[in-house]
């Protein structure tokens, strides 16, 4: 999971390839069911923080379809949604192998939205890579707990009912106030993760939020 050199990285997505890579992804036929771009951004991170590297070919096709039923090859987007997912592979491995701060795409619902309902697409898609690719959740890690049930704390407490040690953590926890502090519990959640699941030789400081940039905060992209 090393990063990229430099000079090869792909600039980040910008706004403008989400809401192409949303709009490719609205575009796939039925009765295929794609991720949005939320979901997605959370499947990835799953995806990137199981201990060993999950092949492309296993991961990518749950991204058109959540059950993996193949995308006609002809498609006439394919090649460019596979190169905007990759490319946002890319970036997030390269954050989290790093430990760097990365912008998960975690969207605001609206002025009545509680935080944790917001991040709930997120991790909805996170959850779905780790019932896909397993290895993280068999590790069975007690460092584990903490960040995963702050993670699953946006989902209705019904959805966890087999999870006795999670749903017993999640109770411990204090919700976000805000949708900027739910956004660095996800970040930073994931860092920890990483920690269990693919350990760095010397400790990394976690990550931080950085300064707002003019025109809004990071993380509350719109379409």
């Amino acid at each position: 999971m090393n990063p990229p050199a430099s000079p090869a990285s792909p600039p980040p997505l910008s706004e403008a390839d989400m809401n192409r890579l949303q709009t490719l992804l609205d575009k796939i036929p039925e009765p295929l069911e794609p991720l949005d771009i939320s979901m997605l951004d959370g499947y990835l991170c799953g995806v990137l923080l199981q201990p060993t590297a999950v092949p492309a070919g296993a991961w990518i096709k749950h991204v058109w379809d959540i059950d993996g039923r193949p995308l006609n090859d002809k498609w006439p987007g394919l090649h460019e949604l596979q190169g905007l997912v990759q490319r946002r592979y890319r970036e997030l491995m390269t954050a989290i192998a790093g430990r760097q701060w990365f912008d998960p795409w975690v969207f605001e619902l609206d002025d009545e939205a509680e935080p944790l309902e917001s991040t709930l697409p997120w991790v909805a898609g996170f959850s779905a890579a780790m019932e896909l690719f397993p290895a993280l959740m068999n590790m069975d890690s007690q460092d584990s707990l903490e960040p995963l049930a702050v993670l699953y704390a946006a989902f209705d407490p019904d959805d966890l009912e087999d999870a006795e040690a999670l749903l017993a953590e999640i109770e411990t926890l204090e919700p976000p106030s805000s949708l900027d502090e739910a956004i660095e519990d996800v970040v930073q959640s994931v860092m920890r993760l990483a920690d269990v699941s693919r350990p760095l030789p010397k400790a990394v400081t976690t990550p931080k939020r950085p300064p707002p940039k003019r025109g809004g905060p990071p993380g509350r992209g719109r379409f």
